[in-house]
């Protein structure tokens, strides 16, 4: 008896050990303080509820993907040394002494804005889907596409037919999907795909020395053609996509196409994620085809959790501190952090038109609730939010006055802001950003204004849930 309470107490001095090693760890890595306070309390008050979960969600950086896009230095950054003689100095964008505050934009891109580009929104599924299937028909060199979900249903056999077919004709086709948001994709999609000599792989995180990681998501949706078009924004492969979901159809997304010197940025942010699955850098064309004829500034602004900078949570503090007139957002989750509900606040205090576009049927019920613990700050505060409530928003889009608008992967929660590698198409340009007002005018005429007591007149259940679940806020 005494030898099994002695093994048993060993144990237990043993799991608060480790515990405790995991929640020095916690405070030396942690991308917030917030994060860090949280880790590590409960590691040392809850060690054996928590120590698993911290092995999973426990990581505030993929060092792995900077290790391995320095391990190919020569093949990326000749690619990148490239770029910018060919085409970042010549197509870059001088600003005027009014626009001095989009340079910050190109120091978190490390990219410039460029000009002599062209872009178009995509706003319903089918008809996004049906332009991409066209342009990937006429590609005679080469396709690139990345989505972080891909399901094997109608919309998905359809892509694979696709793809399946220009490859046979010689177009070489590398597809890149995210192992965790296409967990459900069989195997005999991918065999189909091989056979046919597609290049296929899954972005994964979970390498040895961290098999149970999942965080760091490839939430990017990207298909590049030829070097000459690119499409970027909220849309997956799947039916819902295309407005088939029981529940939550009709499905509301965006997209952009872009065509220009922007698309071989695009390019380049796609090879890099390639070069983690990898190792190789495939043969691309780098020469910018310009559109002069519509000389619209773009910046690509791909961003993840291997940034030495938060870079996502940047981008979104300096378009809202930017703002005079009006910032508009729509996104399918509310779960900011403090400087971007900080930031808000400001803008709306200074007189700007601050809304914020939400769904009304939620998709994952622990994100819904955590967002409703912000509601009554922001609201109260001259923040307006609304709720969408013709079909299921997923749209990723912000509007800034009338002259800058944005289109990606990125949603309003810390997930996108520090643990998914996202991807945000920037325009400064009037009709672009007319089109983007056009587009979000319409939507929010089919909402219906958050009040401010949506929180409070909850019951108590459920605004304690809601707290809770706020707590939960750097992992969801």
């Amino acid at each position: 008896m005494m030898d099994i309470v002695s093994v048993v107490g060993v144990s237990l001095a043993l799991l608060e050990l480790l515990a405790i090693a995991a929640a020095i760890h916690a405070l030396m890595t942690a991308r917030t303080s917030q994060g860090a306070i949280a880790w590590a309390i409960s590691l040392v008050i809850f060690p054996l509820l928590t120590l698993p979960f911290y092995a999973i969600f426990g990581r505030g950086k993929l060092v792995g993907y900077v290790a391995a896009r320095r391990a190919g230095e020569q093949e990326i950054q000749h690619v990148a040394a490239l770029l910018g003689a060919q085409y970042a100095e010549p197509m870059r964008v001088g600003f005027s002494d009014q626009e001095s505050s989009l340079a910050a934009f190109e120091g978190l891109a490390k990219m410039p804005f460029t000009r002599c580009n062209t872009t178009g929104l995509l706003i319903d599924g089918r008809a996004t889907f049906e332009r991409i299937f066209a342009e990937i028909q006429s590609a005679t060199e080469y396709v690139l596409v990345q989505f972080f979900i891909v399901r094997d249903d109608a919309l998905g056999n359809e892509l694979r037919t696709l793809l399946q077919r220009k490859a046979r004709d010689g177009v070489r086709v590398y597809f890149l999907y995210d192992a965790i948001g296409s967990r459900q994709l069989p195997g005999r999609y991918v065999s189909a795909l091989e056979k046919a000599g597609v290049h296929v792989e899954a972005f994964r995180t979970a390498h040895w020395g961290r098999r149970f990681q999942i965080n760091f998501r490839n939430h990017r949706k990207v298909v590049v053609v030829d070097g000459r078009a690119a499409f970027v924004g909220g849309h997956n492969v799947g039916d819902e996509y295309v407005g088939l979901h029981p529940q939550l159809s009709p499905w509301r997304d965006t997209h952009v196409e872009i065509r220009g010197p922007a698309v071989l940025a695009t390019q380049l942010a796609f090879v890099e994620d390639w070069y983690w699955a990898t190792h190789a850098v495939p043969d691309l064309i780098w020469a910018p085809q310009s559109v002069c004829a519509s000389d619209q500034r773009v910046l690509i602004l791909p961003t993840g959790p291997a940034d030495r900078l938060d870079t996502c949570a940047l981008f979104f503090v300096q378009a809202i501190n930017v703002s005079r007139e009006r910032v508009w957002i729509t996104s399918p989750y509310f779960v900011p952090d403090e400087s971007v509900i900080s930031a808000l606040q400001l803008a709306a205090l200074r007189g700007v038109d601050v809304r914020i576009m939400l769904p009304a049927r939620p998709d994952h019920k622990l994100v819904h609730l955590a967002s409703l613990s912000y509601v009554d700050e922001s609201v109260r505060n001259g923040v307006k939010l609304y709720r969408y409530e013709k079909g299921f928003l997923h749209q990723k889009a912000l509007l800034v006055d009338d002259k800058l608008a944005a289109v990606g992967t990125a949603n309003l929660d810390n997930r996108s802001f520090r643990l998914n590698f996202e991807f945000t198409v920037l325009v400064a340009d009037r009709n672009f950003a007319a089109e983007v007002a056009d587009m979000l005018e319409e939507d929010f005429s089919n909402c219906r204004p958050i009040a401010e007591d949506e929180y409070a007149s909850r019951v108590l259940p459920v605004r304690i849930a809601a707290r809770i679940a706020r707590l939960l806020a750097p992992v969801l």
